[in-house]
């Protein structure tokens, strides 16, 4: 099954989080589309990024199922296995309300967090491959 995970693009944070994704998606099902991308556009997804701060989008293919903020995390901790396997479903043991409050107050304060974050300017050759317009 092939996932796409759609983030905003215009953040150091998002970015740096895609780049941990992809170093711990052994089974090469993810890929990775920002916000303000075509894709994104197509699907309707484009305003998520500006939403309430940001939001996490995860979009299965073929079904076209889509999984929001804290169950997105959920969800792509099943995807990732291993020890985020486990971490994901602790996580879902919160109420959704409280999962999406932790999730949005990182989100809202990402740019900040980004500040923080040391980012590469190119991703390597691999993640390349596997983004999305």
């Amino acid at each position: 099954m092939k996932w796409v995970v759609f983030y905003d693009g215009a953040c150091g944070c998002c970015s740096r989080c895609v780049r941990w994704v992809y170093e711990r998606d052994k089974r090469k099902c993810v890929d990775f589309a920002p916000l303000q991308g075509e894709l994104a556009g197509e699907l309707e997804l484009s305003g998520y990024d500006q939403e309430d701060g940001g939001s996490m989008v995860l979009y299965r293919e073929p079904d076209g199922a889509r999984f929001f903020r804290g169950d997105a995390l959920i969800e792509l901790g099943g995807i990732l296995g291993g020890v985020w396997q486990y971490a994901a479903r602790c996580f879902a043991l919160f109420p959704r309300s409280w999962r999406d409050a932790m999730y949005l107050m990182v989100a809202r304060n990402r740019h900040r967090i980004s500040r923080c974050i040391r980012c590469g300017t190119l991703p390597e050759e691999g993640l390349r491959q596997r983004m999305r317009k």
